[in-house]
């Protein structure tokens, strides 16, 4: 930089009532901020996302162990990030299994998955489960960002009513918990996502909702343009440059979030579906995956879920030739058919999970990038979906926690060991002075090496 500015870390920029973040600028490393994240450094990120109804293990399961490991069928799209990845095996969430409960293995798997608690089994009001992860790290580390944590899914829940034998829909239908009894809805409307990262100091305002409405259909960057235009003048090169990219991404998500509203308001045979919400399963999936991506960029979060499915998602996957529902294929009893079309929605979903990782190494961030900053859990409360086992998971842990994990590993634990000792682990690398979590039996080890 030909100028040393120092601009506070959490600068907006303002036009006609819109307040936008902007991405981690080198001109944002003050004093102040090195104490805030105590290194120095690139805050830390954490991501949980869920898939339901399991795996195919045999499929899923790399040959070979720590570094000398090949990758199998369906994490064959993560070998572009192996060195930025750590696949898990041996990992179990006791409190997902029945323990005198009975059916509902499914419902079990996401109310356990974050949580590591045993679920009431009710479907009335009575629900009771535990605080997940995601909002245990919240309470102390939230503060930091302008948003506490951000919850996001593709199906829609209902927080009523049973979905899975005698279990409350809240179970199936969230994986994040701020307490026992008080499910965290997850949003599922990237346009919505999108206003609520980018959106207007007005949208409180019930008396001008539809002027609003009319401001939304120009672009945020237009509504800023002066603002960006003075700061960037007071910027060095490098800044920018991130600046620039940081604008290209944003108007590109804008104009797909655009595009999907517009194309989704054609009247379809089965349902008109609500404004903002893709026709496809795909765009849907990496609209959300960019946003995600953006709200770590902007440091407007730290902590964010994505339930890629509710927990017995029956959805049928046309995009890879399979017609029948995923739930229904999980019950496959060795069926090979079955199993093959399993895989192949394991391995897209695996894709989906690849093209986030893409987006977060795609963004520089001081010597590294924003996936060697973040820990992302992608993985499942359920392995074998057939026999609804809960142990030795499906775990793919994604980046470098800050420097804090050796990446490009496939580590096997001891059967048993409880996968909260990796949420444990995660917290208190993210800043979370945490001493123990759900069924956790410490911190888990090897991840430093």
């Amino acid at each position: 930089m030909s100028r040393k500015v120092v601009i506070p870390r959490r600068t907006f920029l303002h036009g006609l009532g819109t307040a936008m973040a902007l991405p981690l600028l080198d001109a944002m490393h003050t004093t102040g901020y090195a104490k805030e994240t105590e290194t120095g450094n690139a805050p830390r990120r954490m991501a949980f996302v869920f898939f339901p109804n399991g795996a195919i293990m045999p499929d899923w399961k790399p040959i070979g162990k720590d570094r000398k490991f090949s990758f199998s069928k369906t994490l064959k799209p993560l070998e572009r990030h192996r060195d930025s990845i750590n696949i898990l095996g041996g990992l179990t969430q006791h409190h997902g299994r029945s323990n005198g409960d009975g059916a509902g293995d499914h419902a079990r798997c996401a109310a356990v998955y974050l949580t590591g608690a045993q679920a009431r089994k009710t479907s009335g009001a009575d629900i009771h489960l535990g605080i997940s992860a995601d909002q245990v790290a919240a309470r102390q580390i939230g503060k930091q960002t302008r948003l506490r944590s951000l919850e996001l899914g593709v199906d829609r829940g209902r927080n009523a009513g049973g979905c899975d034998s005698g279990y409350s829909c809240a179970y199936s239908s969230n994986i994040s918990w701020s307490s026992a009894t008080t499910p965290n809805a997850k949003e599922i409307n990237p346009r919505l996502v999108f206003e609520r990262l980018f959106g207007s100091d007005l949208a409180n305002e019930s008396d001008i909702v539809k002027k609003k409405r009319e401001l939304y259909r120009r672009s945020i960057l237009d509504l800023v343009s002066e603002d960006a235009a003075r700061l960037r003048n007071k910027l060095g090169q490098t800044d920018r440059r991130k600046i620039d990219e940081y604008f290209t991404s944003v108007r590109e998500l804008e104009q797909r979030i655009t595009k999907s509203a517009k194309e989704d308001e054609i009247p379809q045979p089965e349902m008109a579906r609500p404004a903002g919400i893709p026709r496809e399963y795909e765009e849907h999936v990496r609209l959300m995956y960019d946003l995600m991506a953006v709200a770590f960029q902007t440091d407007t979060t730290r902590i964010a879920t994505f339930m890629v499915g509710n927990a017995g998602s029956n959805r049928s996957y046309h995009e890879v030739g399979v017609k029948s529902g995923w739930h229904q294929l999980s019950h496959h009893r060795r069926d090979k058919k079955k199993m093959q079309e399993i895989q192949r929605i394991d391995q897209y979903l695996i894709e989906q999970f690849a093209y986030f990782l893409d987006k977060l190494n795609a963004i520089k961030e001081k010597e590294g990038t924003l996936l060697d900053n973040s820990m992302i859990v992608y993985g499942s409360g359920i392995s074998d979906g057939d026999r609804h086992q809960h142990h030795d998971l499906p775990i793919v842990l994604a980046g470098g926690g800050g420097g804090t994990i050796q990446t490009g590993r496939h580590v096997v634990y001891k059967d048993e060991t409880p996968l909260n000792n990796l949420f444990l682990a995660m917290m208190n690398r993210a800043g979370a002075d945490v001493k123990e979590f759900g069924d956790s039996t410490g911190q888990l080890g090897q991840l430093d090496g």
